[in-house]
C-alpha cells in the first residue's frame, strides 16, 4: 500500500476530514487528524444535512457505518414544503413522502450536524484526533536523525499554541476559508451576487411557535420577489433558516447593521422582504435570549480551476470547491472525495503518491465544476423573477406553473 510506514495528517475535523480518516483506518494508514476546536463540544454545528445514495450515503457504506446512520437520522425531516410570501403552501411533501425510503433514488434523509459528526468521531480509534490544533502553517519538513540541510518528502506543521507536528502527507479538510489552500493555489474565490443571513431559535416550538407548526419537523422553501426564505426542523428542537437576497459584495461589512442586534436585523428584513407576510418577522420577535444572526456571502471557486498536482498535498470538500449551498451538495461531494481519496491511495491502482493525488484531483476537479455550474444555476433560479414558479416545477413536474 503507498500509505505504508507514512504518516498522514487531515487538517480539519468535517465530516469530510473525518470520513477520509475513517476510511483510511481501515487500510491500517497511520492518521492523526488535527481540529482547532478545543473538543468536541467546542460549538454548535448548524444545520441539518441531507446525504444523498451516490455520494454521502455511499461514503457511509463503505465505512460501514450505516447501521449507526439509520440510528441517528431524522425520519421525515426531508419532507418540503414550498410556500409564496405570504406564507400559502403551494406544494408539501407531507401529504405522500414515505418516512423511510433507502435504496430509493431520490430518497435523501436528513441527519444534524452534530450527530453526523458524532458518530464519525466515534467510529476512529482513540487520539486520532488532535484537539485544540489550530492550524498556522507548514514548511517543507527535515528528516529526524538526518543532517539539517536534508528535506523529506514531508512536512512540518505549527499550530496557534506553538506545537508543531511532521506529516508525510498532509491533506486540506479546513472548509470554505481554508487556510491551507494556499499551498496549493492562488485561485480566489469569485462572489455569487447572493448573500444570506442566517439565523437559529433555540425552542423553536415556544419562542416561534407559528413558523415551527409550519415548517412541521422538515424543510420550508418560501419564494418570492427575487428572494428566498428557507428553515428548517432540528433534532433538538430548534429551528434553523436563511434569507437569500442580491446584495452587493461587501454589503455585510458595510451595512452598518450590527447583527448582534435583533432590533436592527429585524429592520432589515422589513425593508428588504417588504411585501413579505407580517408571519415571517416571528424569526426576530422571539423571546430566545439565545437566538443569533449571521450574513454569510455566498462565494464559489471558478468551475475551471486547476493547479499542478504536488507530491504529499491534497484538499477535499469545501476547501477545494465552495459553492453556494442551493443544490445541496457540499458536505455529500466532501464525502464522496474521502471515498476517492481513499480509494486512489489505498487499492494499488497507481504507482506513487503523486500519480495517486493526480487522478483523484482530475476526477475531482471535473466533477466539482459540473457540480458548481449546478450550485450557481439554482441559485440564479431561485432568486429569479419567477424563482417561486421555477422551484415549483423543479418539485412537482405536473405542476401548472411555466
Amino acid at each position: 500500500m503507498l500509505l505504508k510506514d507514512k504518516l498522514v495528517a487531515i487538517i480539519g475535523g468535517g465530516p469530510g476530514g473525518l470520513t477520509l480518516a475513517k476510511l483510511l483506518q481501515t487500510k491500517g494508514a497511520n492518521v492523526s487528524l488535527y481540529e482547532r476546536d478545543a473538543d468536541r463540544n467546542a460549538r454548535g454545528q448548524g444545520t441539518t444535512l441531507d446525504l444523498h445514495e451516490d455520494s454521502g450515503l455511499r461514503a457511509l457504506r463503505i465505512a460501514g457505518l450505516m447501521d449507526e446512520f439509520r440510528k441517528r437520522y431524522r425520519p421525515g425531516a426531508d419532507r418540503i414544503r414550498v410556500t409564496d410570501k405570504s406564507g400559502a403552501i403551494l406544494f408539501d411533501e407531507h401529504a405522500y413522502k414515505p418516512l423511510e425510503d433507502f435504496g430509493a433514488e431520490h430518497f435523501r434523509p436528513e441527519i444534524d450536524r452534530a450527530p453526523l459528526r458524532e458518530m464519525l468521531i466515534e467510529s476512529l480509534q482513540p487520539n486520532t484526533i488532535r484537539w485544540n490544533s489550530q492550524f498556522v502553517g507548514m514548511q517543507p519538513a527535515v528528516v529526524p536523525g538526518l543532517p539539517c540541510d536534508s528535506t523529506a518528502p514531508g512536512w512540518r506543521i505549527s499550530f496557534a499554541d506553538g506545537h508543531s507536528a511532521y506529516a508525510d502527507i498532509v491533506i486540506a479538510a479546513d472548509g470554505a476559508n481554508s487556510r491551507l489552500r494556499k499551498y496549493l493555489t492562488d485561485i480566489q474565490p469569485v462572489y455569487s451576487n447572493i448573500t444570506m443571513v442566517e439565523g437559529l431559535i433555540h425552542h423553536a416550538e415556544t419562542n416561534v411557535p407559528s413558523l415551527w407548526q409550519l415548517v412541521n419537523g422538515g424543510k420550508i422553501f418560501a419564494l418570492g420577489d427575487e428572494r428566498s426564505l428557507i428553515l428548517g426542523a432540528k433534532g433538538d428542537g430548534s429551528l434553523s433558516f436563511a434569507t437569500g437576497i442580491k446584495e452587493p459584495e461587501g454589503w455585510a461589512a458595510h451595512s452598518g447593521i450590527d447583527f448582534n442586534d435583533r432590533k436592527q436585523v429585524c429592520e432589515w428584513f422589513k425593508q428588504r422582504f417588504a411585501g413579505w407576510s407580517d408571519a415571517w418577522r416571528e424569526l426576530f420577535a422571539t423571546g430566545d435570549p439565545e437566538a443569533w444572526y449571521i450574513p454569510r456571502p455566498m462565494y464559489h471557486f471558478p468551475p475551471d480551476q486547476y493547479w499542478p498536482t504536488q507530491p504529499n498535498l491534497t484538499i477535499l470538500g469545501d476547501a477545494a470547491h465552495r459553492m453556494p449551498p442551493y443544490a445541496g451538495e457540499g458536505v455529500n461531494q466532501a464525502m464522496q472525495h474521502a471515498v476517492e481519496l481513499y480509494e486512489a491511495l489505498c487499492e494499488d491502482n497507481h504507482p506513487t503518491i503523486r500519480a495517486a493525488l493526480a487522478a483523484y484531483e482530475k476526477a475531482m476537479l471535473s466533477r466539482a465544476a459540473e457540480i458548481t455550474r449546478q450550485s450557481l444555476d439554482s441559485t440564479e433560479m431561485m432568486h429569479s423573477p419567477r424563482g417561486l414558479e421555477n422551484t415549483l416545477q423543479l418539485f412537482n413536474p405536473a405542476s401548472n406553473f411555466r
